[in-house]
């Protein structure tokens, strides 16, 4: 097998042919590092490689798994790999080596995946695009110009390009779905507590953020997560696993679904032409496979729930920067001044402004609940406009300045009264409003990438389902992926 034949395949054939004796896993890692060797340099998809731990897997005769022998890449926030530093996008945790796997990382590897490296991602996943300071910007392999998105940009990245044919991901606010769309991929968000988190850290953010992947196929998207979805001990989320595999749930087509379109948003009120053209080309696909598709006023009011959604985020984050001071010993120099800034806010909200949040939570659920009892599915476009240039939304100098100040006198009151909040929704998600709504609810979502623009980049659509409506999800991406196919599309990046 050369290049060129291994980029054009995905795990699951992969891994067919390892079970057949057609070729080793060695022989495989060789060619993904070939390829990362290629295209990695023009990408920073991966931050780190881990060659000795892969090697030993590849020798290992006992190797087994549905995934025996496939290359795989983990995202260097919350799958920790034991022996290896998890830096989470951040210099303060750069040196931080892991004791134990987490346990999806766990999962992956008794799949039979061999991991040699960690992909890049925003320190501490708190942004839509993936250029931390640290490790320096991810960018797009359909245009380097523009990012992957976040905050599992660097996964993204690394499969649209062919390293891998699929990553681990993971989700707290469009995480997954914002790079599948960036990228031309499949990238579902599972419903809350059924991929695990573990040992090391519970569900972060109430049950907010879950893990995952993101790959070119649906089929690889179903069988990836039957690997790794189930409750542990130690879920403080335990939801009930599918009644049956999701490999089997993508064999039949879903029955004629009911399904509302929009692409309203209080918070970008004019999405790009690009992302209602995608909505659109989607809903003629769905009729004429049988659906019925109707245009809907959006259950929820996205800009109420945004504020809710960024004073959860902000005061997570607050918690989880004094935690990382504790564990390593790291300065103000050690963050982001983007990072002390909103942590900062977080801080200064108080617990009172965090609870009331939390407690809005269940007015977006009944919500989303009323607009379920006559759809089975919520349509809207993954990306309010095509992903956005490198450097897009980088902050000023001289703001990165005052920010710093500002967390260092702890003056994030009087930060507030500016109205930076307004500024930060706008700033922050004016250009990915919609996937919020799924991490609050806890509902599962999932981008496809049915459009490109006229510029030659992906920019996905999302479905909103049920809760527990995955494999739901799972089969209309499936029946899609056929009606118009997407795998055989692949970056302009010379192999």
């Amino acid at each position: 097998m050369d290049l060129t034949e291994y980029v054009r395949h995905d795990a699951t054939a992969l891994a067919e042919l390892i079970a057949a004796g057609d070729i080793t896993p060695t022989e495989l890692l060789s060619l993904a590092r070939r390829r990362a060797d290629a295209v990695n340099p023009a990408l920073n998809a991966i931050v780190a490689r881990m060659d000795d731990a892969a090697d030993a897997r590849t020798a290992d005769p006992g190797l087994s798994g549905p995934f025996a022998g496939v290359p795989f890449l983990i995202k260097d926030l919350a799958q920790e790999y034991r022996g290896y530093p998890t830096s989470c996008g951040s210099r303060s945790l750069a040196r931080h080596v892991a004791t134990e796997h987490s346990e999806v990382t766990r999962r992956f590897l008794d799949a039979g995946l061999v991991i040699f490296g960690k992909t890049n991602t925003p320190e501490f996943g708190a942004k839509g695009v993936t250029e931390p300071e640290f490790w320096g910007p991810a960018r797009n392999p359909w245009n380097t110009d523009h990012t992957p998105g976040g905050s599992s940009g660097g996964s993204g990245a690394a499969v649209a390009a062919g390293i891998v044919p699929a990553a681990g991901a993971n989700d707290g606010g469009g995480s997954i779905r914002i790079p599948a769309a960036c990228n031309g991929l499949v990238g579902l968000k599972a419903t809350r507590g059924l991929a695990p988190f573990g040992p090391i850290t519970g569900e972060p953010k109430f049950g907010m953020v879950v893990q995952g992947v993101v790959s070119r196929t649906v089929r690889d998207a179903a069988a990836l997560y039957d690997a790794i979805v189930g409750a542990t001990d130690g879920s403080v989320y335990p939801t009930p696993g599918p009644p049956a595999s999701f490999a089997t749930a993508i064999t039949s087509a879903p029955a004629r679904l009911r399904i509302g379109y929009s692409t309203a948003s209080a918070i970008n009120p004019h999405p790009h032409p690009e992302a209602v053209a995608a909505v659109e080309h989607a809903a003629t696909v769905l009729t004429e496979l049988g659906h019925h598709v109707e245009e809907v006023t959006p259950p929820q009011d996205d800009a109420a729930l945004a504020r809710d959604f960024l004073t959860i985020w902000f005061a997570s984050l607050a918690t989880e920067v004094d935690a990382t001071r504790a564990l390593t010993g790291a300065t103000d120099r050690d963050f982001e001044a983007d990072t002390l800034a909103l942590a900062e806010l977080g801080r200064s909200a108080g617990v009172v402004a965090a609870m009331s949040a939390l407690d809005e939570v269940n007015n977006h659920v009944l919500a989303l609940a009323a607009f379920h009892r006559t759809h089975d599915l919520f349509l809207t476009p993954t990306l309010a406009t095509p992903p956005l240039r490198v450097g897009a939304t980088t902050t000023p100098a001289l703001l990165q300045t005052a920010s710093r100040v500002i967390a260092k006198v702890r003056a994030g009151k009087l930060l507030a009264r500016t109205g930076v909040l307004d500024d930060l929704i706008e700033q922050s998600l004016g250009w990915v409003p919609y996937t919020q709504l799924a991490n609050l609810t806890g509902r599962p979502a999932i981008s496809v990438p049915l459009h490109w623009t006229a510029d030659g980049l992906p920019l996905g659509v999302q479905f909103v389902g049920r809760l527990g409506a995955d494999g739901d999800l799972l089969a209309l991406a499936a029946q899609l992926e056929q009606a118009a196919p997407w795998a055989h599309r692949y970056a302009d990046i010379t192999i």
